[in-house]
């Protein structure tokens, strides 16, 4: 269950559909593929409970340090901010279930998103 994404200044991820195993620990790495500075075009990938309302994670989003909304109950695992060719891994299992995903930089959770299934 190793996964690697990427998003890039078009604000768009290298894929909009992840597969795991359920109940597997999943190592992910997100890269950021644009070359704009991280506080113009940063990305992360924010993994969230499914029935998150979207819109209301994206604006307490905005404010937060990274935007991470610190211990928002809707995340599962999250990546840190990243800028022009940084990366960041994390590990995390989940129960078999789809689970939306999102980067978090204001404005960018309508077209920087996908949905990662565990089965």
């Amino acid at each position: 269950n190793n996964i690697e994404i990427s998003a890039n200044d078009q604000m768009k991820s290298s894929t909009t559909e992840l597969r795991v195993k359920a109940n597997e620990k999943v190592t992910l790495t997100s890269t950021t593929a644009g070359t704009q500075p991280k506080e113009a075009m940063g990305h992360n990938f924010v993994l969230l409970k499914d029935g998150t309302d979207l819109a209301a994670f994206a604006q307490t989003a905005i404010q937060a340090p990274d935007h991470i909304p610190a211990n928002n109950p809707a995340i599962i695992a999250h990546t840190k901010l990243l800028g022009p060719g940084e990366s960041d891994t994390i590990e995390f299992t989940l129960p078999a279930g789809s689970y939306t995903y999102i980067c978090s930089f204001p404005g960018h959770y309508l077209t920087t998103t996908g949905v990662l299934t565990a089965e």
